[in-house]
């Protein structure tokens, strides 16, 4: 009888630890780091006064479906997460910017802390005429991702690398927005680098 109620108690101990181990985490995943992204930047401590962000890079999930659906103009940045407003803050256009040059080839890289199986990853870059200053909206994108990798449910790699060409005809200041959307969960993750080209 001993041995029954100590086997049970590990059990049920070792319940209690995957529970609390995976609830840690449920809100803990990753984000794109080149183009050095905003949540980026303020994990490195290259920026200042990002509030919770800093410590939580990998933590800008909110709803999937865009851009149909998914947070709302003006709190993309922050995947409409009003813990990390800001991100969407223009700070007057004055987020250090990643240099580009249009029609090359680049190596768009995210880090995860915890992978999720995956539908694909997107990127999208601003139109012509987008201003800086201002926090990011639909209509300031161009309307379809320059860039798609399915993964049709697969996991990514810790440190995930997708090759691609920076669009052609863009010059200046620019936004690329990536946008991770998993596959199990009705869930995406936002990241926006501020690029010059």
């Amino acid at each position: 009888m001993r041995r029954k109620i100590t086997a049970a108690a590990t059990g049920l101990g070792l319940a209690a630890i995957t529970v609390l181990g995976t609830g840690g985490t449920a809100h803990a995943h990753g984000y794109s780091t080149a183009p050095t992204s905003r949540q980026s930047f303020c994990a490195q401590g290259a920026v200042s006064n990002c509030g919770e962000i800093q410590w939580e890079p990998q933590s800008v999930e909110g709803p999937k479906g865009f851009p149909q659906g998914g947070p709302a103009d003006g709190q993309i940045c922050a995947g409409g997460n009003a813990r990390f407003a800001q991100l969407d803050d223009p700070r007057g256009g004055s987020w250090p910017a990643t240099r580009l040059t249009p029609g090359q080839g680049y190596t768009f890289s995210w880090t995860f802390t915890v992978t999720h199986s995956t539908s694909d990853f997107r990127y999208y870059i601003t139109r012509d005429g987008y201003n800086p200053s201002r926090p990011l909206t639909r209509a300031d994108l161009e309307p379809q991702p320059f860039m798609t990798v399915p993964l049709g449910g697969r996991h990514p790699a810790a440190n995930e690398q997708h090759q691609g060409t920076v669009p052609t005809q863009k010059s200046g200041r620019h936004m690329i927005l990536a946008v991770w959307d998993v596959a199990d969960t009705p869930n995406a993750f936002y990241s926006c680098a501020d690029v010059d080209l």
